[in-house]
């Protein structure tokens, strides 16, 4: 259990980033009224902004 939950810990920055921080962003340009070129959604970029961002902060170990 503790292998798991060690596991598990290290790499929640990178599941609050796609979990959080992903769908929060698609919800921000949902709600600016942005369109995005060529059609893309904005979950789809959310979702590479936050991965990006939780990978960075997963690597790093810090946020900013």
């Amino acid at each position: 259990m503790r292998k798991v939950l060690g596991g598990l810990f290290r790499v929640m920055p990178l599941l609050f980033g796609l979990g959080f921080i992903g769908p929060l962003i698609a919800q921000i340009l949902t709600l600016a009224g942005w369109t995005l070129p060529g059609d893309v959604a904005p979950l789809a970029v959310g979702m590479v902004i936050g991965g990006v961002w939780g990978g960075i902060a997963t690597l790093t170990g810090r946020w900013l």
